[in-house]
């Protein structure tokens, strides 16, 4: 037996009595007479003393015990002379008689502790040392539960989980597809699925009117923090619904999740259409935490000679409360953040509503006190207030607006710790126009059904009407991040069919590419729609974090590396010749 007790599970309880622990060396302390270690396990740190008295060849056996020894030990629970009220065994320790050296360890390239001196490259290479550290293995146990509990509630609500096939076609909508090679049929590939969509709208087809699964899938695109090559998503699909019956259901599996993972209950899942975020917060994921919004000036700012403002499609604004005493670096500093070409704004106009009700502005010359007036006015600013404004391209403007929210709202400290603000953006354009290929492309995706109101628009609409399509679409907002999204699907074959003439596919192509689920549509398909929750992130928001990496038990890296494993690398030749694939010389990134 290599443990009878983990080594986070010994109490005062268990003095005395006689155990058998197994773990890792996370400390060895000597003091001459005695030796002191810290024993660790995914449970816990236990004390292990080791004294000269009782056996001084195991005794010095111990002191030579480097860091992430694996070891064994036999003894007896006692209590500690000087105990340590921040560890949960701090009142034990335990006396050993026996000590067994299971496996030695080389000095490892980073600590293995909740604060390490490891940069992220150093923790990817030596993964499963990283995954040693507690904060890691909290992350991933966390994950597990939260799985779980997902699990338990859509199961309770008569959800069916059905795998769905990782070998699929590859479709030319959404990001770029992963693709393998098929060997027993030469020249021919499989994609692996971006999302099991068109299958999970066969299975509704099918008669099995609520479908989940926890499912991996795949997208070749550029990353960062809150995107891998692969991710997890919660996906699902119900039969004969409404879009209310939709939302309904999945807040309450997001308020399951957060009252059973993490103890909160969620406030109310405020409701927001896509126009509306877009025009107050300059984003289609705005973080309600705290208000801040954008509001127009074009009416009170423009036609008073100030041809920056004049020449534009909008000018418009954010008030900072109790900003007003911003210093000139202070406000030159936002000026340059503004201006970086992540941003791209061409500059920043203050005005500082000062707390005796007079005004300082960087547009005095122009603007008469009256007329900053009214601007504060327009914005709710009191005495006191920071107003900040931006003006250009109407699109642009209010998103470098949104990006100068969040970063205001960062400095001053308005995204609180455990603080949790749901919101579902509803309503979204069907189809978005793209300029320079000169077509639509689908907002969410090509199987998104327009809303009741608008199909007979979308059947006999002009250019103009189907820039204006609304979808039947919705995405679940939590401080300011997508969680996830869906819609109501498209069910009639004419309907699809005239969506993807809309997308640019030829008859001949859409049949190629989907004329198994047009196909489908004329075998009685039900009303139906579904949403798909970005697991990772889900993850990575409930406990207050940016990065989903450390959710994941193996991640790649920003250029979408396993540099534990080295992957990807190049195959053998024979492989390429069985997959009628030429060996090419490819140049090797740096």
């Amino acid at each position: 037996m290599y443990r009878t007790h983990t080594c986070g599970e010994l109490r005062m309880q268990h003095e005395g009595q006689s155990v058998t622990l197994s773990g890792w060396v996370q400390a060895n302390r000597d003091f001459g007479a005695l030796t002191f270690i810290d024993l660790r396990d995914r449970y816990g740190i236990t004390q292990l003393v080791f004294s000269m008295d009782d056996d001084s060849e195991m005794c010095e056996r111990a002191r030579k015990l480097g860091r992430e020894f694996v070891i064994k030990v036999e003894g007896t629970v006692r209590e500690r002379s000087n105990k340590n009220p921040n560890r949960p065994t701090g009142d034990i320790e335990i006396d050993v008689q026996k000590l067994e050296v299971l496996n030695a360890s080389q000095v490892p390239p980073f600590t293995i502790e909740d604060d390490t001196d490891g940069g992220e490259d150093l923790r990817m290479k030596y993964r499963y040392l990283d995954l040693r550290r507690d904060p890691v293995q909290r992350n991933i146990i966390f994950r597990s539960k939260l799985a779980l509990e997902t699990r338990k509630f859509l199961d309770g609500q008569s959800f069916v989980e059905i795998e769905t096939p990782f070998l699929i076609k590859s479709t030319p909508e959404g990001a770029r597809d992963f693709v393998v090679p098929s060997r027993m049929n030469p020249g021919q590939f499989y994609a692996l699925p971006q999302s099991p969509q068109t299958f999970k709208q066969i299975l509704m087809v099918s008669g099995f009117d609520r479908y989940f699964q926890i499912v991996k899938c795949f997208r070749d695109e550029d990353l960062r923090a809150d995107r891998q090559p692969e991710f997890t998503q919660i996906d699902c699909e119900m039969a004969f619904v409404t879009q209310e019956e939709v939302l309904q259901t999945f807040e309450g599996l997001t308020r399951h999740l957060f009252q059973n993972t993490i103890g909160v209950e969620l406030p109310e899942f405020e409701r927001m259409n896509y126009d509306e975020a877009m025009r107050l917060y300059g984003s289609d994921k705005p973080d309600k935490r705290f208000g801040m919004v954008i509001n127009d000036l074009n009416d009170l700012a423009q036609n008073k000679g100030f041809k920056v403002f004049d020449s534009v499609e909008l000018v418009a604004g954010i008030c900072a409360k109790g900003q007003a005493g911003y210093s000139r670096k202070q406000v030159d500093e936002l000026t340059n953040w503004v201006k970086r070409p992540q941003i791209g704004a061409k500059g920043l106009v203050y005005v500082k509503y000062n707390e005796d009700g007079s005004f300082k502005s960087s547009v005095d010359k122009f603007f008469s006190e009256e007329d900053l007036k009214a601007w504060a006015d327009c914005m709710d600013a009191e005495p006191g207030d920071l107003l900040l404004i931006l003006a250009g391209e109407e699109e642009k403007t209010r998103k470098q607006l949104g990006e100068l929210r969040l970063e205001m709202g960062r400095r001053l400290g308005l995204m609180k710790e455990g603080d949790f603000k749901p919101l579902w953006v509803v309503d979204f354009p069907l189809l978005e126009w793209d300029e320079d290929e000169e077509r639509f492309f689908a907002m969410h995706h090509p199987f998104t059904s327009p809303k009741k109101a608008d199909m007979a628009r979308m059947l006999d609409g002009d250019f103009e009407t189907m820039k204006s399509l609304r979808a039947d679409a919705y995405d679940l907002v939590i401080n300011g991040v997508e969680i996830g999204g869906g819609s109501i699907r498209i069910h009639d074959r004419e309907l699809q069919s005239k969506n993807f003439k809309l997308l640019g596919f030829t008859p001949e192509e859409a049949e190629e590419q989907f004329g198994f689920l047009l196909g489908a549509f004329e075998y009685g398909a039900p009303p139906h729609g579904g949403i798909a929750f970005g697991f990772d992130r889900l993850c990575a928001v409930i406990n207050g974090q940016n990065s989903i990496r450390d959710f994941i038990a193996f991640p790649k890296n920003n250029q979408g590396r396993d540099v534990m494993i080295d992957a990807p690398s190049r195959v053998d030749e024979k492989q390429l010749d069985e997959l009628g694939l030429a060996m090419k010389e490819v140049k090797q990134p740096e």
